[in-house]
């Protein structure tokens, strides 16, 4: 019957179209190639003048056939069939939430999503919010630093990058401007402008910095590589560029990464058979954090490396190295580039309760939390089921170092200020939204989580 009476409404559509086509040149003209041979979901929606947390959603959809309409309000509600007039649904709890349409008719179906947030003055529309929360990252963590990453172009560019650092942070990490290959790029030729431009910026905001990394393989420029001298002159001059560079930062900088992943991923995580390695010998980290320390005495010295809670052999190992640096370190660097659905609470514990138990500072180094590591090229946008569950592994490391001692906290650093930023993009090829800002500086859940994680 609804099929006869699809060919019905045709007949009549074309007879009109083809009578429009034989009136004046002036009428307007249709041709059967304009009817609509699918139907396609459509809504808007607005905020209630009323209430914040209230949204009004009205179906817009136009189709020339009857259909039925079905609404997903992306609370985890069961789904609500359409009826006349708008729809109010309250949002309550802070969240991304995809809200769906899907309209049905002659077998057709088409569904529409779009996103909303809720912060927490209310909802705001398309996934952009405008409310400004007075409780900023630095001003809620009153026990340690919240930093993040940033480059030498950011800072003296302005904007909402710098906006948003001077508001949300207060301790500063270059993100590879203070590494080996740009500082020492040529024997006997340092160049500290890009770190000198993040620790002025810091310095003007109230900032401290962390100082990363001195030695790191993948940051090793081609003549300490190919070096040609002896191994005897290898090592003074690696004690040279160390000494060199923390004079340089003395007093500006508040602490290092003396040596950063040492460490092979595979059985026994045997040391990384680097040139220091070669031509210092297995003590090489021993030597640098010495040099580090007759350089400046007050600077606090850190080992840092990944995979130290999804990893429970490569943490032992860490520890290990620790043990044998003595009161030569202060602190371990513990790398969170985590998922929100691992490592366990369990595992981030034990990196906590490792550092405690040797009375060192903890710093949570390079948190970010994937969204995808299933690593699905399909996805375009974060999920709000997604948002939400990072939202809540965001809330669990922040809760693991929130509890720890007072004596052995020092920073919690984010690895990016907005997900497209992020080095994960790069990194892996896929989708990805790991950080608490989204790619037009709005806050995401990931921000209340970490927020929550203070309570």
């Amino acid at each position: 019957m609804k099929n006869t009476f699809k060919y019905i409404i045709r007949l009549v559509l074309l007879f009109m179209a083809f009578s429009c086509s034989n009136s004046s040149d002036d009428s307007p003209t249709f041709g059967p190639t304009e009817l609509p041979d699918a139907i396609q979901a459509s809504f808007d929606f607005t905020i209630s003048p009323s209430d914040p947390k209230v949204l009004i959603l009205n179906n817009t959809t136009e189709y020339y056939l009857p259909y039925t309409g079905v609404w997903d309000y992306g609370n985890g509600s069961s789904a609500i069939a359409d009826g006349a007039g708008v729809k109010e649904v309250t949002y309550d709890t802070l969240g991304r939430y995809t809200i769906s349409l899907t309209v049905s008719s002659d077998g057709i179906t088409n569904t529409i999503s779009k996103d909303i947030i809720v912060d927490e003055i209310g909802i705001c529309l398309n996934a952009v919010c405008g409310s400004v929360n007075t409780a900023s990252l630095k001003g809620a963590a009153t026990t340690f630093s919240v930093g993040t990453i940033t480059r030498s172009p950011y800072v003296t560019a302005g904007g909402t990058h710098i906006e948003i650092l001077k508001n949300e942070f207060n301790n500063l990490t270059s993100e590879y401007e203070m590494k080996m290959n740009i500082m020492y790029p040529s024997e006997g030729n340092y160049d500290f402008s890009a770190g000198d431009a993040i620790v002025g910026f810091a310095q003007a905001n109230d900032m401290n910095v962390h100082g990363h990394a001195l030695i790191w393989h993948n940051a090793t420029p081609s003549w300490v590589e190919n070096f040609s001298g002896t191994d005897a002159e290898f090592e003074a001059m690696v004690e040279d560029y160390i000494t060199t560079t923390l004079n340089h930062y003395k007093g500006k900088v508040r602490s290092w990464d003396v040596v950063n992943e040492a460490f092979e991923d595979g059985t026994g995580h045997p040391l990384r058979n680097s040139v220091f390695r070669q031509k210092m010998g297995d003590d090489y980290i021993k030597k640098c954090f010495q040099f580090a320390r007759n350089a400046d005495p007050d600077v606090i010295l850190f080992y840092n490396d990944y995979n130290m809670a999804s990893s429970p052999t490569k943490r032992q190992a860490m520890f290990n190295l620790v043990d044998e640096l003595g009161d030569l370190i202060d602190g371990v660097g513990a790398q969170m580039h985590i998922s929100y659905n691992g490592p366990s609470a369990a595992n981030i514990q034990a990196v906590a309760d490792g550092t405690v138990s040797r009375n060192l500072k903890l710093h949570f180094a390079e948190l970010d939390i994937r969204a995808n590591p299933e690593e699905d090229t399909s996805l375009t946008s974060l999920s709000s089921d997604r948002a939400n569950a990072q939202k809540d592994k965001f809330k669990e490391v922040v809760q693991i170092y929130n509890a720890i001692p007072l004596d052995n906290k020092f920073a919690l650093t984010v690895w990016g200020v907005r997900d497209n930023e992020s080095w994960l993009l790069d990194f892996w090829g896929v989708p990805e939204w790991p950080l608490m800002f989204d790619e037009d500086y709005n806050k995401k859940p990931a921000y209340a989580g970490f927020l929550e994680g203070l309570e």
